[in-house]
């Protein structure tokens, strides 16, 4: 006997489970960036990139900066610096190869979010480079993203996980990427304290 499959393989699978949306949900999907969603850019530090190759194997990928970091060229486009980091660039090759991206804007104790979703392509413009930059360096490259898609999403991830109740947090967790890396190459704790203060300083004086 075999157990229950209680695997869901068809829209009609999924609803049953999930329900319809709510008629007017619909209503706030548009295809261009509104009033309120271009000042919600504007205030924004935070994004989540995400990415897909030919193949459709995806990668999501943080992107930080100031508050406005993220230009709105017009109501149909915005364009995300790409700065300094580690050089894998598993998005961008992405990009290249399959357009199709979508971003989650974040504000910081906010607990709606942007999204939107669209097509991608790279450009080294200069004019568009140096709009972009920071702290005196302008943008490696920018992220031209033309909008398809863009609506608001409901807070409750957020409610739910306490979030941006800083009383909920837990102590801080240390990632030291010396003792991955130095484990990974049959080095030592001293090598991983190397590690760890070159990446150290790279955060200060690097970004």
């Amino acid at each position: 006997m075999h157990a229950a499959d209680h695997t869901i393989r068809t829209v009609e699978d999924l609803r049953a489970v999930v329900g319809e949306p709510n008629r007017l949900t619909p209503v706030k999907i548009l295809d261009a960036l509104d009033d309120a969603m271009r000042a919600f850019v504007a205030r924004a530090p935070f994004l989540v990139l995400s990415t897909a190759d030919a193949a459709g194997r995806q990668e999501a990928s943080p992107k930080g900066d100031a508050p406005g970091f993220v230009h709105v060229e017009d109501e149909r486009t915005l364009l995300v610096p790409e700065r300094k980091g580690n050089r894998l660039v598993m998005g961008l090759r992405n990009v290249l190869a399959n357009p199709h991206v979508g971003l989650l804007i974040v504000i910081p104790g906010t607990p709606e979010t942007l999204r939107v979703n669209g097509t991608a392509e790279l450009t080294r413009d200069p004019e568009v480079v140096t709009r972009l930059a920071a702290r005196g360096q302008p943008a490696l490259l920018a992220i031209r993203v033309r909008v398809e898609e863009c609506f608001f999403h409901c807070a409750k991830a957020f409610l739910r996980s306490s979030l941006w109740q800083p009383e909920t947090w837990p102590e801080r967790q240390r990632i030291s990427f010396g003792a991955m890396l130095a484990s990974r190459v049959g080095g030592d704790e001293k090598l991983a304290s190397t590690i760890d203060a070159a990446i150290e300083e790279d955060y200060r004086t690097n970004l």
